[in-house]
């Protein structure tokens, strides 16, 4: 199993939506590095959702349901999409500032690579994360 965060401005797709509808396609991504990441992305693999903007925290957790396929939203056929569905919300969110704070964390993608909206995370990460959103 892999481990991967993905990022959204709340006012644009909020978890809290994601749980609501029960699953999504997860589109849009421009960017080749994230192509790369959501290529990567297998049936089962877990996902942070971040909340970008004025709240920079991690919110919930979900799960990817189908792989990468054609991105609806494009018509060039270049660029991929990924379809998740929700597990949870994390008991507590994990803020940015906690994240940058926590050495374990100093190597995290979402740290050295802040503005990347679809990225890696190791298990050891993942954990941690999960373990910050239960204090």
């Amino acid at each position: 199993m892999n481990y991967f965060l993905v990022k959204s401005e709340p006012s644009v797709y909020a978890f809290e939506q994601l749980v609501k509808e029960g699953k999504t396609v997860w589109d849009g991504i421009r960017n080749y590095a994230a192509r790369l990441h959501l290529n990567a992305m297998k049936k089962g693999d877990k996902v942070l959702v971040y909340h970008t903007g004025n709240e920079k925290r991690i919110t919930g957790l979900a799960q990817v349901s189908r792989p990468a396929f054609a991105d609806p939203s494009d018509k060039t056929g270049e660029w991929v999409a990924v379809e998740l569905v929700p597990v949870k919300a994390l008991k507590k969110p994990v803020m940015l500032a906690v994240i940058k704070a926590d050495k374990r964390l100093m190597n995290m993608a979402l740290v050295r690579i802040g503005r990347l909206s679809v990225m890696p995370v190791t298990k050891e990460e993942f954990e941690t994360i999960i373990e910050l959103s239960n204090s």
